[in-house]
């Protein structure tokens, strides 16, 4: 039995070392998804066509959408109907149809994408109230296809063919062109009329959906419900193997042809297959392993092979001839990867998590494309650094130690935590850079590896590991620098442990390793390599290797790959040197570009399968590289630069042409003169493309390659311009110049009708400058004379305003004076008041002490009545009365004013405020108001209050301010 394994394991690599094609079943080719985040459009795309230019186009849910390789734009169609059928003639027309709508898309004058309806050729009688599913471009004609009709517009006219019954769909295979009759069979259009194939009832009601050119003069017929048919041109005949089963479970949809021996078939409940000739299934990819969605609504193979789906959410482009077949852990269920290798017939997956294995190719026949069924090896749970085979025997650095595999178990055979690295010193012993040191291996009698001892003397995090020429050992630490060991002859322990640094040369301490290239060991940095002198002990850089490399000689990493090559790894990015011709070394690192950024930084782990395949560890599965068909893929035709769109960015962006078929020669009004430029290359495989455009009549040379797709102008200049670009695939083809010529007009005010009006005025103005300088001369005379009059009248009515100044001077002097008069008649007013109530005050103090004439008292009786007379004439209000009329006159109202703005004063407060203005004593107020010295303080009290004054404002101030 373990014969016959090995026998099966040798077969397998002679044929996976002649062919790809059993690689092609392992894993799946690289799959580009378009979201419909990405494209914002409709989820659904029906059809898929591609136009003489590169641009891909798409029936899609809400349109015709264009896709060039960097820009998407939609463009609806007559009520935004849904396109569900597409096709370019080559010509620059894109042939359209929906519901009730056919027609075509065509650039106009100015490059804008236009929809010509053609419906309006269809006879009346013949109403079109159905989808189109289906068109074809036949030389002269244009086929169109529903379920009802078929329509054919050839020389501006449409011919309508009707069935009896409903179509199904129009096939086209080769130059024939096949449809099928519901309950019918299938039919064959020739010279616009259905001819019947013959034989054609065992398709029964299958649903025909696929026909495909098949060996030599036979077809593939893809049914919905029955797999696979094969027609020779006579008869019609069941093919029945993997594939037919295979399409019957999953229920074909469509179908498309692959240049050689391959045709792909797309399905509604999962998968897109890819069948060869012997009806093998060679590839099969659904959501789990890279598509979007499992239902495919359309398929189209493009020239550089690569196979469009359409599908129910969203668009994919598989490159169904890469040389990188991907297997991704879609579960999360192994996480990352950090080492994988093949191993008898199995392959092992290293993680963080443990080691994985599975069978590496699935022998039941039943089962031939059962997805890797990874198993975790018990007792491997933890972080695998490294998979290493040795002698026959692989071995597992593992966190906790290193282990002997066997098949789906482990043995452990040290115990030395972290086994990062093994190397072979000789035929008989291993050398392994551990957490703590280095640990040497040996084979015991059954030739298994075990462990010998670990080397004594040092005990440094031991990252690589390589041995010299001269038997020296050489450790990268894992994070500080170089050790140089010279071990004792039994290698039991190092007889001398030398570290070395930037005091030695190196570039630092960090992140710099220690590889064999050729024989010759060499350190890694971020500086580039280095190489050892061991006569003056130090390093100094390897010019040599590092002025070859480019920018890979700040590689991390490097991996012996087959004879003389290796492979580079610096920042995620990944390169294939080949140093096999003597003083020559060839870097190729354009082919491996999707691989880029994809492993695990600093353990990034390249196996060799054999002499052209290669499995590679990435974050989360692996990829097998088949570098024989990398080397010989036939990269084709390099594509033309497209400029896509001219923009005027000088306020709002508006735009000036679009969609690629600019005119000849374009002009760009003035003020139109900041432009932006976008431009693509239509080439759609997963690659590195860097653009170089030159502005003639602007610029001075090409510009730098750079990923940049639009450049913007400011400020043009009139005058005829010339842009060219070009573009740059994966630092290697350089693709055709693409020119596009336009014109900045001048401005209005420099056009040539401009100059002709300009010549007109300068004449013109002559003329009328002549006329109104004698004009002017009669007009400064009249001026003069004129300003001599203002001048005179200017003098009078000077002299007129200051008499009259004079006089109101005078006026307001008087006015003051009969104010100041005034103020003093108030004034001599009030004192008379004062001085007739002391007067009166004291005729009642006199009046107290009055004797008749007999020497007694006056009564009480007389007394009343005399003081009464007395203080009615102390509070007569005839004098208040004049007083006030006399008070408001010289000082403008002021009771009204104060009365407005403190409603709530009474008379006597009233008073008290005039002689408070006038600034009199409290006595004399006390006389005025016919009360006490203390009454006046008492009603000052209540005045301030009333008048809501702050504590340090003056009463007679405020008042007088009023």
């Amino acid at each position: 039995m373990r014969k016959l394994v090995l026998l099966f394991s040798c077969l397998l690599m002679v044929l996976i070392s002649a062919k790809a094609a059993d690689i092609k079943s392992i894993g799946v080719p690289y799959v580009q998804n378009y979201t419909k985040a990405q494209y914002q459009s409709g989820n659904q795309n029906w059809a898929v066509t591609r136009d003489e230019h590169g641009i891909m186009y798409f029936g899609n849910a809400e349109g015709l959408l264009a896709f060039d390789g960097k820009y998407w734009q939609l463009h609806q169609m007559p009520n935004k109907l849904i396109v569900r059928s597409v096709a370019a003639d080559g010509k620059g027309k894109i042939y359209a149809g929906g519901f009730g709508e056919l027609g075509y898309w065509e650039n106009n004058a100015q490059g804008f994408l236009k929809y010509h309806s053609l419906t309006n050729l269809i006879a009346d009688k013949f109403l079109l109230n159905e989808e189109i599913w289906k068109i074809y471009v036949d030389n002269g004609r244009v086929i169109f296809q529903s379920f009802g009709s078929i329509f054919i517009y050839a020389n501006g006219k449409i011919t309508i063919i009707k069935a009896p019954k409903p179509y199904l769909f129009l096939l086209k295979c080769g130059s024939r062109y096949f449809i099928e009759q519901v309950n019918t069979g299938l039919f064959e259009l020739r010279n616009n009329k259905l001819a019947a194939i013959p034989g054609s009832e065992i398709l029964g009601n299958s649903g025909v959906l696929s026909i495909l050119p098949f060996q030599k003069n036979k077809y593939l017929i893809g049914t919905a419900k029955n797999g696979l048919f094969v027609y020779n041109g006579r008869s019609i005949k069941p093919w029945l193997n993997q594939a037919t089963d295979f399409l019957k479970t999953f229920q074909l949809n469509n179908g498309a042809a692959i240049p050689g021996k391959y045709m792909a078939y797309g399905t509604i409940l999962n998968w897109v297959i890819i069948i060869d000739t012997a009806g093998n299934v060679v590839q099969h990819i659904n959501k789990s392993s890279g598509l979007q969605n499992n239902t495919v609504l359309s398929l189209y193979t493009d020239a550089e092979q690569n196979l469009w789906a359409g599908l129910d959410n969203g668009i994919d482009r598989i490159e169904v001839n890469s040389p990188l077949y991907f297997y991704f852990d879609k579960s999360g269920r192994f996480g990352t990867v950090y080492s994988s290798i093949i191993f008898n017939n199995k392959i092992y997956i290293g993680t963080n998590q443990g080691l994985f294995y599975s069978d590496w190719i699935n022998q039941t026949a039943s089962k031939p494309f059962s997805s890797f069924d990874f198993k975790l090896i018990p007792g491997s749970q933890g972080q695998v650094w490294d998979l290493s085979l040795q002698d026959g025997h692989l071995l597992c650095g593992h966190n906790d130690g290193t282990y002997q595999v066997n098949g789906s178990t482990i043995n452990k055979i040290s115990a030395v935590n972290g086994g990062w690295t093994i190397k072979k010193l000789n035929d008989h012993q291993l050398i392994q850079g551990t957490y703590t040191g280095l640990v040497i291996y040996k084979k015991d009698a059954a030739g298994n590896w075990v462990f010998d001892h670990k080397i004594a003397g040092f005990g440094e995090p031991s990252r690589y590991v390589e041995q010299d020429n001269k038997g020296q050992i050489w450790v990268s630490h894992a994070y500080k620098g170089i050790y140089k060991l010279t071990l004792s002859a039994d290698r039991q322990r190092a007889i001398t442990v030398k570290y070395y640094d930037s005091r030695q040369g190196l570039p630092g301490s960090y992140n710099v390793n220690v590889f064999n290239l050729d024989n010759r060991v060499v350190f890694s940095s971020n500086a580039g390599f280095y190489i050892y002198d061991d006569i003056t002990d130090r390093f100094e850089k390897y010019k040599q290797l590092n002025s070859k490399l480019g920018t890979f000689a700040a590689s991390g990493k490097l991996i012996p790959a087959v004879g003389k090559k290796y492979w580079f790894i610096s920042d995620g990015r990944v390169s294939l040197a080949d140093l096999s011709i003597p003083g020559k070394l060839s870097i190729d690192s354009n082919r491996f570009s999707i691989l880029n950024g994809q492993m695990v930084q600093h353990y990034e782990n390249i196996n060799l399968i054999n002499n052209s395949l290669y499995l590679i560890s990435v974050d989360d599965g692996f990829v097998i590289l088949n570098d024989e068909d990398a080397a010989h893929q036939n990269n084709g035709k390099t594509p033309q630069v497209l400029i896509r769109k001219i923009e005027n960015v000088t306020d709002k962006i508006h735009v000036i042409a679009d969609n690629g078929n600019l005119p000849q020669f374009l002009q760009i009004a003035y003020n139109q003169n900041n432009i932006r430029i976008s431009y693509t290359l239509p080439y759609y495989k997963q690659a590195k493309i860097k653009f170089q455009y030159y502005l003639e009549g602007y610029s001075r040379h090409w510009s730098d390659w750079s990923a940049q797709a639009q450049k913007e102008f400011t400020n043009l200049d009139q005058g005829n311009y010339q842009f060219k670009v070009r573009a740059k695939i994966n630092d290697d083809m350089v693709s055709a110049i693409t020119t596009f010529s336009f014109r900045i007009l001048p401005p209005w005010y420099a056009g040539k009708a401009a100059i002709v009006f300009y010549v007109l005025l300068i004449v013109l103005a002559y003329y009328v400058i002549r006329y109104y300088y004698r004009l002017k001369l009669n007009r400064h005379q009249k001026e003069i004379h004129e300003k001599l009059q203002r001048e005179k009248e200017d003098f009078l009515k000077q002299e007129a305003i200051t008499s009259q100044q004079h006089i109101v001077t005078i006026k307001n002097e008087q006015l003051q004076a009969d104010l100041a008069s005034k103020s003093r008649e108030l004034a001599n007013s009030a004192m008379n008041i004062v001085y007739k109530n002391e007067l009166l005050q004291k005729l009642s103090d006199e009046i107290n002490n009055l004797k008749d004439s007999a020497g007694k008292k006056i009564s009480e009786d007389q007394l009343k009545k005399i003081h009464h007379v007395i203080d009615d004439g102390m509070s007569d209000e005839r004098d208040w009365n004049i007083f006030e009329r006399s008070f408001n006159e010289a000082h403008e109202n002021f009771f009204k004013k104060l009365k407005h703005s403190h409603p709530d004063l009474v008379p006597n407060d009233l008073k008290l405020c005039a002689y408070l203005r006038m600034n009199m004593s409290s006595k004399e107020m006390a006389s005025l108001l016919n009360i006490s010295l203390r009454g006046v303080e008492i009603r000052r009290y209540r005045l301030r209050k009333k008048l809501d004054l702050p504590h340090d404002k003056n009463l007679v101030e405020f008042l007088i301010e009023v």
